[in-house]
């Protein structure tokens, strides 16, 4: 399995990863035909999972990382411990790693250390911190105390 700093997958991979995988086989991409598949496990050991929900007004649709912290948020999770990437077609080889607005929203509820695995259809790719993919980046520890 490659990985770059945040080490190897945790006992609780298979579980994200099945959740994630449930949600891409679920994602409206009607335009795009990119399905994405996302699952963040919680520091209280909940799973929630979202796919992306395209829209013909193209700004209007949503990533798969925001529905799953969004679903989160609503059942009062607060903090990621680890997360799950999905996206491409088996075997491409392609790295589905979260967009530049998807690593700040995962940098509201994890820290830097997050371990994040990208993965396809077929399983693991790869594994990045958080850090390594939104190097510097502000977060809610910048606004402590204000």
């Amino acid at each position: 399995m490659p990985t770059d700093t945040a080490g190897g997958p945790s006992a609780r991979f298979d579980a994200l990863f099945a959740a994630a995988l449930a949600a891409y086989r679920n994602a409206y991409a009607p335009y795009s035909k990119f399905s994405v598949g996302a699952a963040v496990l919680t520091d209280d050991g909940r799973v929630f999972s979202g796919c992306n929900v395209e829209n013909a007004a193209y700004p209007q649709g949503q990533c798969a990382e925001a529905t799953a912290l969004g679903r989160m948020a609503s059942e009062g999770g607060r903090r990621i411990v680890e997360a799950v990437v999905i996206g491409g077609t088996p075997g491409d080889g392609l790295l589905c790693t979260p967009c530049g607005g998807c690593r700040q929203r995962l940098r509201e509820f994890g820290a830097p250390d997050l371990p994040i695995h990208v993965c396809g259809p077929e399983g693991l790719r790869r594994t990045a911190t958080l850090e390594a993919l939104l190097p510097l980046s502000f977060g809610p520890d910048n606004l402590a105390g204000r």
